[in-house]
């Protein structure tokens, strides 16, 4: 049963992607005609590859945005539980802001707030893709949540173990390494999942600024093909149906971690 539940699930993101296609199709025919539908399609497959070209440097920001907020994130929240308040205080602060700005906010000041092009020692100019400052971004917000969910993974291994690995005569960095690290590792996992999904869910917060990744591919395509009203259902809900199909797995995979590990009682 477990197993007939678990197939129907991986497969839920096909079926839904063939209900989102179908419905573009239904959607074209009733706004255009017969006579017209082909057309319509025909302009959604010949753009398909650009719209996917685009979707591709979604997930490279992701990718690059996630592993840039997993390293700082997690040097800042070993900041905020250290216990010499000149380097707690800060580290507090910096999460706080992080956390609680529109992401829009820190996207455009990130934009308008690093440099075009940067001259090396040797003068030689080095351009910044937009795409790479939009990267730095969106990896800010995230940063201060992975700080947020390693403080509280390591805040909510009981006080017992701390003082058990005391009596052993561990020093503090021993006990962080060896006894509750291991265990925060498990806790953080499906919060860090969650928060990967989440990100690449925003990535296309970039084509306001110019970016040319699956949004700002997608309305590149609609104009190029006649800019037509008809286009928008059939072009956005094929945009929808690959954001869906690539993110929806990963809330499955999520959400069967958190019910192992709250069954191991980690």
């Amino acid at each position: 049963m477990t197993w007939t539940v678990t197939r129907l699930n991986w497969r839920l993101p096909v079926i839904a992607a063939a209900l989102c296609l179908l419905a573009s199709v239904a959607a074209v025919a009733q706004q255009e005609g017969a006579a017209d539908r082909e057309t319509a399609l025909q302009a959604l497959v010949t753009w398909m590859p650009f719209i996917l070209q685009g979707f591709v440097l979604n997930l490279v920001m992701s990718v690059l945005a996630m592993a840039i907020a997993t390293v700082t994130g997690v040097i800042l929240g070993f900041m905020q539980i250290s216990p010499s308040a000149v380097i707690r205080l800060p580290a507090k602060l910096v999460t706080h802001v992080f956390r609680n700005s529109p992401w829009l906010v820190i996207l455009f000041a990130i934009m308008f707030l690093v440099p075009f092009r940067v001259t090396l020692p040797g003068g030689e100019t080095v351009m910044i893709p937009d795409w790479v400052k939009a990267t730095v971004g969106f990896a800010l917000p995230v940063m201060a949540n992975v700080s947020e969910i390693l403080r509280g993974a390591v805040m909510s291994i009981p006080s017992g173990q701390w003082e058990s690995a005391d009596s052993l005569a561990f020093s503090r960095g021993q006990t962080l390494r060896h006894v509750i690290l291991p265990q925060c590792i498990r806790r953080m996992l499906p919060p860090w999942m969650n928060w990967y999904a989440l990100l690449t869910l925003m990535t296309p917060m970039a084509a306001i600024l110019g970016v040319n990744e699956a949004l700002g591919n997608t309305q590149a395509a609609m104009e190029a093909a006649g800019s037509r009203p008809e286009f928008l259902i059939p072009f956005y809900l094929f945009l929808m149906t690959i954001f869906f199909v690539f993110i929806y797995p990963i809330s499955l995979w999520t959400r069967r971690l958190e019910r192992r590990y709250a069954a191991s009682g980690a």
